[in-house]
């Protein structure tokens, strides 16, 4: 075994520090990476805490991972030392199904191995993830990252960016069309950027008059107070899709009134309670739809960063040494970080 540093809840309740674990030894199929950099996503805090009830402690949060090869085994043919990659949300699943045989790997129907807090096949215990030192991947799950990109920005497109590009293309936002994006965080500002660049009109709903100026910068056309009702009929029935990134119970009636007729709201944000039950009445009578989207597939993960290099875009991020990281999930509740921290890796040591 590999005997490796990260940092790990051990309970509920305590704060997450250092941690030293053991990674396998690259198998005929893995690489294994040094990892530079990681992003902090909601999800970790929701883990290391138990709010959705099923963490397995200690946990070692941690999936929006960018670093290098260090090394591969004997049968790997995608990827060499000194490669930079990354890694998103998962580590495998089992590749027969036929979501796995789309490509869909997201929606595995025998199950897929997370890349933290998921049973681990390969030493029977649990995954850990890039809130360390290294981390050992089949290669089939490993993507290519260019080198002309800000890499500490790169990290959160493999969660936040791969969420919000896999439903807007799915629901074809692209010229012509008009399409909401709820919420401006850590998904949210990532929504903003691919539909603006997809070329779609770009609406974004809001509750904060002060990030007026900020959406506007990262390719709003129009921002909507939605707690405004006047502001909100400017835009009754006129929207093509919407893409909803907000994580706590809202009213979807105000959303789905804003459809035309057979558009879609498209749930990513993954509240800790449900949703009022919206009003059916207001989808039937114009064929209106409220869906859900869960991540993306390994193929597409690699076709969404190879658009962003080739668009140059990265996430907006604010780099924190790993010993901040209890300060970062402190000040992520509050919203204050524009807008996704990422660890530098280099300072766990």
């Amino acid at each position: 075994m590999n005997r490796t540093l990260g940092y790990a809840a051990q309970s509920a309740t305590t704060p997450l520090g250092s941690f030293e674990f053991d990674r396998r030894e690259p198998g005929s199929t893995d690489v294994e990476i040094e990892i530079q950099y990681c992003g902090v996503c909601h999800s970790d805090l929701h883990m290391a805490r138990n709010e959705w009830m099923n963490t397995t402690y200690p946990i070692v949060p941690g999936h929006e991972i960018v670093g290098r090869v260090s090394r591969v085994g004997s049968a790997v043919t995608r990827f060499a030392t000194g490669n930079l990659v990354g890694v998103g949300c998962l580590v495998d699943s089992c590749g027969t199904c036929p979501d796995c045989a789309e490509g869909l790997e997201q929606y595995c129907q025998t199950g897929f191995t997370l890349t933290y807090n998921s049973p681990d096949k390969h030493t029977g215990g649990m995954t850990y993830g890039g809130y360390s030192k290294r981390m050992v991947v089949n290669e089939g799950f490993v993507v290519r990252v260019s080198d002309t990109l800000s890499l500490p920005g790169v990290a959160p497109l493999l969660c936040a960016g791969i969420t919000t590009y896999s439903p807007l293309r799915h629901w074809g936002a692209g010229p012509g069309k008009k399409v909401g994006i709820v919420g401006l965080g850590g998904l949210g500002h990532m929504g903003l950027k691919f539909a603006h660049a997809f070329g779609a009109r770009v609406v974004l709903l809001t509750t904060s008059p002060g990030k007026a100026a900020d959406a506007r910068r990262l390719g709003a056309d129009d921002v909507v107070m939605s707690a405004n009702p006047d502001d909100m009929k400017r835009h009754a029935g006129s929207l093509d899709f919407i893409l909803d990134t907000v994580a706590a119970p809202h009213d979807l009636d105000a959303l789905t009134s804003l459809l035309k007729r057979d558009a879609t709201l498209c749930l990513v944000g993954a509240p800790g309670t449900p949703h009022p039950s919206p009003n059916a009445f207001n989808l039937i009578f114009r064929r209106r739809q409220i869906a859900g989207s869960l991540i993306g597939g390994i193929r597409e993960t690699q076709e969404m960063l190879d658009f962003c290099a080739t668009h140059n875009i990265t996430s907006d991020v604010e780099v924190i040494p790993m010993q901040n990281i209890n300060a970062a999930y402190e000040r992520m509740l509050k919203s204050d970080v524009k807008y996704r921290f990422v660890i530098d890796l280099a300072s766990l040591r």
